[in-house]
């Protein structure tokens, strides 16, 4: 092994190579070779220069000088195993090349590092492993290597010897573009998976990741997502944990197949366009007694104190953020999973539990921090170390924060006083919207305020609009359950839930099994429904996704300035009476023609002869009805073009009619090449208007159809007369 390391400041070469390593560096003092096995007959595989950025917190290739690694040492072929374990009085190598005999393959202190090191001979790839520790207090623990690169499953823990992965990648073409790319103005529709039941064969036991790469690479790509991002893959022994209770951080679950399957998967994805995120869990660890839990015997991972070092709501430790070494461990993983498996970004998960240190706990069960706050200072400075590594390192990987609360500046530059963060999920959002659909339709104008509120504070952050797992479990009932109404108004509510979330400010998030209309809380021991497919309405819902999520990558007014107020503004947000909300996205370009229009209609009532505000004149063709036949919808007719009159309406000099079908949404985009003369900008003029005294239209006489679904009945003859929305200027109301 050569020894190698890095900084932020990266080092001179000759500051890494063997010549580096000199003999004071590892002191005969220091050593203490003991049994049958004698370490220091070989030289140290570790140097000077690991040690001391280890110790800092700051040796960003960690991974490769950590664990077990199948080198030549002395022109002998064998592995190198370092570990930490800086209380430890001894640690021995015990395996089945050992028959599992502590005390025969003992490791060396290399200094006051607290890492023991050692070349075992003839010990190669395949060879399974663990470590036999001493402690101070006279007894023995056997831990599973915390850089194992793979593991056993279960019953069985121990850590497996690879060999340094040869897999050839043939994703330079996507690294690349990665690279160049502002992922801010990017489109971003996230599927998230659990890899273990989103498909299953015929014995119902779960796909490999070989296996399950091409299809679903062909499903998403065929649904217009731009990303998937995977539950935790680091090996976790409890498969009901989902991932979230991880034993080996740098191990891929071997579930479903080797670390280079997992490499494949990842490939077969960015070939097809597709970026991988992946969930990870640096706020806690469970309290396994073979992994990290006091892993020589002492709290080495986690606080000593349980009032800081241990998660009371999940019975889990927490993380000691202060010590160096620990912070090293996780931000080299980060890199790591970025680095030696080409993901695109990381989830970081339950971020606002790192960030508080009273968070799951009452009076009493917490300590204040040194300035006598309830701020995890410690995990501040984590994160920050942590974005600053991976943004500096990697360009164009997105840093994700699952954090809840109204903790200020999470996707703030670090510079400016930020955690640095690129996206930040958008929990209140989720809450509220969710909320609000579940509100009976005729109900809903009193809770019209719950879907409009996060226009207040959409530019405060820099948000990912998220309806993941956590929303269908734990008897929180599957998306389409949480709908009111029949079958029929339950899949119209959703498409319109979909449609909202995809075509509103933010990029969206939507867990696995949306696109199929379950019934059913998501199982993880079982696969999706594929079967609902059969079913029409179910059919028309996939459909439905599909032409959404094309509609979205086309048109750059749907994610180009999310993070903008540029980008969105209301035309009405006001008409509570008749639950009907109407926006403008654009692109921030100032084209007059890269805007789009998108009214809702949340109420089973037909809306002919509805009035808006139009940030152009001329003609605007209809791009996407949630009410369409082929959608499971009920057909209510609706005019594919509709050209602009000169009637000043929210704030705009011109306005159009459209006919709004049954909890619908439409999309609306100017026909090219169709502008007058006189373009008014994405952004309306405040015009001073007359009151408005709303007139039917002569050419907009409603024709009042039968929907052609029969369930739909709600939205039959009520449309008597044209309604429109008030003539109100609620152009000042943006947020």
């Amino acid at each position: 092994m050569t020894p190698d390391a890095r900084d932020d400041a990266p080092l001179e070469p000759s500051a890494i190579t063997p010549s580096a390593i000199t003999p004071s560096a590892i002191t005969p003092s220091a050593i203490t070779p003991r049994a049958l096995h004698d370490a220091s007959r070989y030289r140290p595989t570790l140097g000077a220069v690991d040690l001391h950025l280890f110790n800092e917190g700051r040796h960003l290739r960690l991974w490769e000088k950590l664990g077990a690694h199948p080198c030549r040492v002395d022109g002998e072929h064998g592995t190198a195993f370092a570990v930490w374990a800086p209380n430890a009085t001894d640690v021995s190598v015990i395996g089945d090349f050992n028959d599992w005999r502590g005390g025969e393959h003992r490791l060396r202190r290399l200094g006051g590092s607290g890492v023991f090191e050692g070349f075992i001979p003839g010990v190669g790839p395949g060879a399974l492993y663990k470590y036999e520790i001493g402690t101070r207090r006279g007894d023995v623990r056997v831990k599973t290597d915390p850089f194992a690169a793979k593991m056993e499953q279960a019953p069985g823990f121990a850590s497996i010897v690879q060999a340094r992965s040869d897999y050839s990648w043939q994703d330079g073409a996507w690294l690349a573009q990665r690279a160049d790319a502002d992922p801010l103005r990017e489109p971003m529709l996230v599927y998230e998976v659990h890899l273990g039941s989103w498909m299953r064969d015929m014995d119902g036991q779960p796909l490999s990741y070989r296996d399950i790469a091409p299809r679903l690479a062909e499903h998403v790509r065929r649904l217009g997502f731009t990303h998937v991002e995977l539950l935790p893959v680091q090996e976790h022994p409890f498969g009901g944990s989902w991932g979230y209770q991880v034993g080996g951080y740098y191990a891929p679950t071997s579930r479903y197949g080797s670390p280079d399957d997992f490499r494949y998967f990842v490939d077969v994805l960015h070939q097809a366009g597709i970026g991988v995120l992946l969930d990870w869990v640096p706020a806690h660890f469970p309290r396994d007694d073979w992994a990290l839990r006091r892993f020589d015997g002492t709290a080495c991972y986690e606080h000593e104190d349980p009032r800081l070092g241990d998660h009371p709501e999940w019975g889990t430790h927490i993380f000691n953020y202060g010590r160096h070494e620990v912070r090293n461990f996780l931000v080299a993983n980060a890199l790591y999973w970025i680095e030696m498996f080409h993901i695109d970004g990381l989830r970081v998960d339950a971020v606002a539990s790192m960030l508080y240190l009273d968070y799951g706990r009452e009076a009493g069960q917490w300590v204040r921090n040194r300035l006598g706050g309830r701020e995890n200072l410690e995990a501040v400075a984590f994160l920050r170390q942590l974005n600053q590594a991976v943004h500096t390192l990697h360009p164009g990987v997105v840093m994700i924060a699952e954090e809840s609360t109204a903790w200020p500046h999470v996707t703030a530059p670090i510079a400016e006083g930020g955690l640095g963060f690129t996206l930040k999920w958008n929990m209140g959002w989720m809450h509220d919207t969710l909320d609000y659909f579940r509100v009976d339709p005729f109900f809903r104008k009193g809770a019209h305020d719950k879907l409009t509120f996060a226009m207040m504070y959409e530019y405060s952050e820099r948000f990912v609009n998220p309806l993941s797992h956590d929303e269908v479990v734990h008897l929180k009932k599957a998306l389409l359950e949480k709908m009111p109404g029949d079958v029929w108004q339950k899949l119209a509510n959703l498409r319109a839930l979909i449609g909202y979330s995809v075509t509103r400010p933010g990029k969206s998030l939507f867990f696995m099994g949306t696109e199929l209309g379950s019934p059913h809380e998501w199982n993880h021991d079982r696969a999706l429904e594929w079967s609902l497919l059969e079913d029409p309405r179910r059919r028309g819902l996939f459909e439905y996704m599909e032409a959404l999520g094309a509609l979205y990558r086309q048109h750059a007014c749907f994610w180009r300035a999310d993070h903008e107020p540029q980008g969105f503004r209301w035309i009405d947000v006001a008409d509570r009476e008749q639950s009907v909300l109407s926006y403008v996205r654009a692109d921030g370009s100032g084209d007059a023609e890269s805007h789009a229009l998108v009214i809702l209609n949340l109420t089973p009532v037909p809306r002919p002869g509805y009035r808006i505000g139009a940030p152009k004149a001329g003609t605007y063709r209809l791009a996407l009805n949630s009410d369409d036949a082929r959608f499971g919808g009920s057909a209510f007719p609706v005019d594919t073009r509709v050209t602009t009159d000169n009637e000043p309406w929210h704030g705009y000099l011109q306005s159009l009619v459209v006919s709004l079908p049954p909890l619908g949404m439409l999309v609306l985009l100017p026909e090219p090449g169709s502008t007058s003369a006189a373009v008014v900008d994405s952004a309306p003029q405040v015009t001073k208007t007359r009151k408005s005294k709303v007139t039917k239209p002569a050419e907009t006489k409603a024709k009042t159809a039968k929907p052609k679904t029969a369930k739909a009945q709600t939205a039959k003859a009520q449309a008597a007369k044209p309604r429109k929305s008030r003539g109100t200027d609620t152009s000042g109301e943006q947020a």
